[in-house]
């Protein structure tokens, strides 16, 4: 298992290119792994590693970020989700589950909801499809939008320079538990493109995802984390309920709540969220 993870991990220097790049790594049923906004694409190697054999992970580095060269498209998420799909259907994939973390969860709608042939499975990681309510509660999509535009403009201001590193260390202690993945989210943003990163973050927070749900028709895991929060009052139970709520035009989805991960469920919680993948898309 250690050599496969290396062996792993080796491949991404390679992503330095201005489209989505996509590893490809073992064979058997097709899985695409999208990583979320200014994370590296081996944010997924372990959780590859776990579900071999017999899976095919398409391992996806999206460009802006962690280092990869960036694009000038607007908006960023459908150019991805279009570039994705190109990238289906040349390599004549069908019946593709999808695992998606963060903002990868809301390509990953994208996509299902685009290529209902093509894609089989769902699994969601610690996404909401209107993030904007986490902030406003009772916000509109209207206030969401005006939202997301305040945060491109205020990120733009400060020009092509990154956001300084301790802020990126303070940002990555509730993004994870773990030591090592906190150093190595700093050096993935301080490696991405801040103009990229604007444009990612505005249409995440400024964009609302729901209208897709009951277009999804595909079986869907939603895993979700709630621990980081518990200092500001949220619970399992509290926070199972907002992703109920935000979740409710998708008809055939199911939830998995973790007891100890923070946001990075494949670092804080690896043995639990590779089993929940092997079981659902066995």
């Amino acid at each position: 298992m250690k050599t496969l993870i290396a062996t792993l991990a080796l491949g991404f220097a390679a992503f330095a290119q201005a489209v989505p790049q996509v590893k490809v790594v073992g064979e058997g049923r097709p899985v695409l792994m999208i990583p979320g906004l200014a994370s590296g694409a081996e944010v997924w190697t372990e959780a590859c590693a776990a579900l071999q054999p017999g899976v095919q992970c398409h391992l996806v580095q999206l460009p802006g970020f962690a280092g990869s060269a960036p694009v000038p498209n607007e908006p960023y998420l459908e150019a991805q989700r279009d570039a994705l799909r190109a990238y289906l259907k040349d390599k004549g994939l069908s019946g593709v589950d999808i695992v998606g973390h963060s903002l990868g969860g809301n390509l990953a709608l994208m996509l299902a909801a685009a290529e209902p042939q093509q894609v089989r499975r769902l699994v969601i990681v610690d996404s909401l499809p209107f993030l904007a309510a986490l902030r406003i509660p009772a916000a509109t999509p209207e206030q969401a939008k005006q939202m997301g535009a305040g945060m491109r403009a205020q990120m733009k201001s400060q020009g092509d320079k990154p956001m300084p590193e301790a802020q990126h260390k303070a940002m990555a202690q509730g993004m994870t538990r773990s030591a090592e993945g906190q150093q190595t989210l700093v050096r993935w943003g301080l490696a991405s493109d801040p103009a990229t990163v604007a444009q990612a973050m505005s249409e995440i927070w400024g964009g609302d995802f729901r209208p897709l749900l009951p277009k999804v028709e595909q079986p869907t895991l939603l895993l979700g984390s709630w621990a980081a929060y518990q200092p500001m009052g949220a619970t399992l139970e509290s926070t199972r309920a907002l992703f109920e709520r935000q979740y409710q035009g998708l008809k055939n989805l199911r939830i998995a709540m973790s007891e100890k991960g923070f946001h990075f469920l494949m670092w804080d919680d690896r043995d639990w969220l590779a089993g929940q993948l092997r079981e659902f898309l066995r």
